[in-house]
């Protein structure tokens, strides 16, 4: 198991929140995902040899969120 902490810019309410969390949650080898409005992050648990933290950040990314 892996964690990554990423910074993400233009989240502004708790939709914003779910829609980072959700978009994240699903992917494979994705265990647990906690973001944080106030801190402006997703800290992201995962299985490195199925999914990378590119593909995170491309995730949330879609969402039309900065990772920064």
């Amino acid at each position: 198991m892996e964690k990554i902490t990423l910074n993400v810019e233009g989240m502004s309410c708790s939709h914003c929140v779910n829609a980072v969390k959700n978009a994240v949650a699903v992917l494979d080898g994705v265990s647990e995902v906690e973001v944080d409005l106030e801190g402006k992050t997703a800290t992201v648990t995962y299985h490195g040899d199925e999914v990378s933290p590119e593909r995170i950040k491309e995730a949330i990314e879609e969402e039309g969120y900065d990772v920064v």
